[in-house]
């Protein structure tokens, strides 16, 4: 709880939908917390922009002068050790960004939750400080055609990504809710406000200790 008020975290697999889940839950007056968009402010830093040239030269920087994303991404994606070190520079400002945003909503009456769309939230531990975790789990050919059209990816690509984090049965095993998001809009928003109304009421999922309670129709 912060401030009298659940952390709601969200996971799932690359294309799962979880963005969306996230902006059903704005709508329902939860302020979400986009770790991405934190990431991709903190790379205009120029400190962190100085660092990054230091490190990788011209690589990553796209011909404005400004981080390349991509470039990034395919520079520490096979190097765990290059990885490390940029979640070493990037996630204490993402954090604390994120803690600045909470403390100037946490006495706004009109929130009644926080939602942490964080992509790594497993993986950085965040599940931890969570009061509750949604997993938005997604047929994978539902993902890959997904993820094809926003991206170019095929399955192959999406299971190379995948297979650097935690398993998605993992990190089902360890959320506290299940929604699905396979193709109907309508089952999500009525999934989403029954987790949330849940959630505010202070009912934990049943059974308690068999892991993840799904909420799909």
């Amino acid at each position: 709880m912060f401030s009298g008020k659940p952390i709601i975290g969200i996971a799932g697999g690359i294309g799962s939908g979880k963005s969306f889940v996230a902006s059903l839950l704005a709508e329902r007056n939860c302020l979400v917390i986009n770790s991405d968009e934190m990431v991709k402010q903190a790379y205009k830093d120029p400190g962190i922009k100085q660092a990054l040239r230091q490190w990788w030269g011209k690589l990553v920087f796209d011909p404005s002068g400004e981080v390349d994303r991509s470039a990034v991404a395919r520079k520490v994606f096979t190097m765990p050790s290059e990885r490390q070190r940029l979640e070493r520079l990037i996630h204490p400002i993402v954090n604390e960004r994120r803690k600045q945003a909470m403390n100037h909503a946490a006495a706004n009456p009109k929130i009644v939750a926080f939602v942490w769309d964080t992509p790594l939230l497993f993986e950085t531990e965040l599940n931890k400080l969570c009061d509750a975790v949604i997993f938005v789990d997604t047929p994978v050919n539902v993902r890959v055609q997904r993820l094809k059209e926003t991206r170019g990816w095929d399955q192959a690509e999406l299971e190379r990504r995948e297979n650097s984090q935690m398993s998605l049965d993992k990190k089902r095993s360890l959320s506290h809710y299940v929604v699905v998001n396979a193709a109907d809009a309508d089952s999500v928003r009525g999934q989403v406000t029954e987790v949330l109304s849940r959630i505010l009421a202070g009912t934990p999922p049943t059974p308690a200790a068999a892991g993840a309670e799904n909420v799909g129709r």
